[in-house]
């Protein structure tokens, strides 16, 4: 199965104490695409404004397993951009400048022949555009969200809305807490997987993650990282492995939490890689083949 995607493409520039990368190749949809291309064929779907560089989005031009027939080169427009600083704890980060540009327009079309997917993530955007993209999605069998404590703290009408409808969602540990109002992160996810149809994933960055469905809460701690060079886009990876492998497995509605349990195991290792350099340069650089090594590892290392 392919695992259609749509979100953010962004030229990015990052400081942090091991460099800087400036108008980098960015963006939460080319994140996820790069990463789920490992397990499974993407569809992309994106906008970038008629500055964007006539090659900037190459490594994912170049990738067999990404089809970008949904990618709108929109005239008149800018390509969003992003400026970031990490502090010498690579967990904090200061948010330095954004220039929204064409992700405050209307959102992308999602092409006829990408209709059909049946596995879809809304990457992080407005739940009023994510609300707008599932509508042209209705057949799909599993859809799944990211937000952002943006949208939870000034459009919570439409994102209760959009959580209604999907099937799941990713979100980190505080907006869990910013949109259940909970302390308590356990509790907070218990309480978002009962508002969307079947689970919620709470990421926590380097202390790994946490997966609620069917009433349950299972841990799943993080990849021992030893080189963090740019933690930017690490959640989207994450995402992109999970779906990714969800699309390639295509699990009954029955085995989705067996198979949900792999799922994040999976993420949390694509991950743990991508932050290892900057934008997509570390995932450009390994293969499959790397990823299952690494998961071999990761699960040698949780069993007990």
């Amino acid at each position: 199965m392919s695992v259609l995607v749509t979100g953010s493409i962004g030229i990015d520039t990052v400081e942090a104490p091991s460099g800087k990368a400036v108008d980098a190749l960015g963006g939460s949809s080319v994140y996820f695409s790069q990463a789920a291309s490992f397990f499974a064929p993407v569809r992309f779907v994106g906008v970038v404004g008629e500055d964007c560089p006539p090659d900037f989005l190459q490594p994912l031009k170049e990738n067999p397993n990404i089809d970008m027939d949904g990618l709108e080169i929109r005239a008149g427009s800018k390509t969003f951009r992003w400026h970031g600083r990490y502090h010498d704890d690579v967990n904090q980060r200061d948010t330095v400048s954004v220039e929204l540009n064409v992700l405050a327009e209307k959102g992308p079309t999602i092409p006829e022949n990408f209709r059909d997917s049946e596995y879809v993530f809304l990457a992080n955007t407005h739940p009023g555009l994510q609300l707008e993209l599932l509508g042209q999605c209705a057949g799909a069998k599993l859809i799944v969200a990211d937000t952002m404590d943006l949208w939870i703290e000034t459009e919570a009408k439409l994102l209760d809305e959009l959580l209604g409808k999907i099937d799941g969602v990713v979100l980190n540990d505080s907006e869990a807490i910013q949109l259940t109002g909970m302390k308590n992160v356990i509790q907070a996810g218990l309480d978002i997987a009962g508002r969307v149809k079947r689970f919620c994933v709470i990421k926590k960055g380097e202390h790994g993650c946490v997966l609620f469905i069917d009433g349950q809460a299972y841990p799943l701690p993080g990849y021992p990282a030893v080189k963090v060079v740019d933690p930017t886009g690490a959640g989207d990876c994450f995402a992109g492995g999970m779906m990714g492998h969800l699309a390639a497995t295509d699990p009954s509605d029955a085995d989705l939490c067996d198979a949900l349990h792999r799922a994040v195991a999976y993420g949390t290792v694509v991950a743990s890689i991508e932050l290892e350099a900057f934008s997509l340069d570390r995932l450009l650089a390994v293969t499959r083949k790397d990823i299952d090594d690494r998961f071999e590892e990761f699960s040698h290392l949780t069993r007990f």
